[in-house]
């Protein structure tokens, strides 16, 4: 496979990248057997009709990784090291909700090598479901 890596020189202030995905009971299936993570309010939709969602709701960590195919498929993209991430979790997302995670960058400092950005992820409603900050760095020395 050959790519060519991203460098600094292709990135700008504000220059930002989406991805969509409508989430489906698959996604949660592998995400549990990934996890392992069987918590009754994303599994059981009795438990979850006794709690204030009415319905199971999506792992949030399964949502929030809708931004690694940003940092690491667009922005900044092929050859990009995910260093942080932060996520904020304001509404609950269900099988069948189509989202879409987009990523702002806010800073770039190459002298720290570092690539700060914003990210949402909406529904399909338009409604903000989890916001955080990114920060990433870029692969050099990489030979064929």
């Amino acid at each position: 496979m050959n790519q060519r890596l991203c460098a600094f020189d292709d990135l700008t202030m504000g220059q930002q990248a989406a991805f969509t995905k409508t989430i489906t009971d698959a996604d949660i299936s592998h995400f549990i057997a990934i996890t392992g993570d069987v918590n009754p309010l994303h599994v059981n939709a009795a438990f979850a009709r006794r709690t204030f969602f009415k319905r199971p709701i999506v792992h949030g960590m399964l949502a929030g990784t809708l931004f690694s195919h940003v940092v690491g498929m667009l922005l900044p993209g092929t050859g990009a090291i995910y260093r942080s991430q932060s996520l904020n979790f304001l509404k609950p997302v269900h099988a069948g909700d189509t989202l879409c995670a987009s990523l702002e960058i806010t800073g770039i400092d190459r002298d720290a090598e570092l690539i700060e950005m914003r990210g949402v992820i909406v529904n399909q409603d338009n409604e903000t479901v989890i916001e955080g900050n990114a920060s990433a760095t870029l692969l050099r020395g990489f030979v064929d």
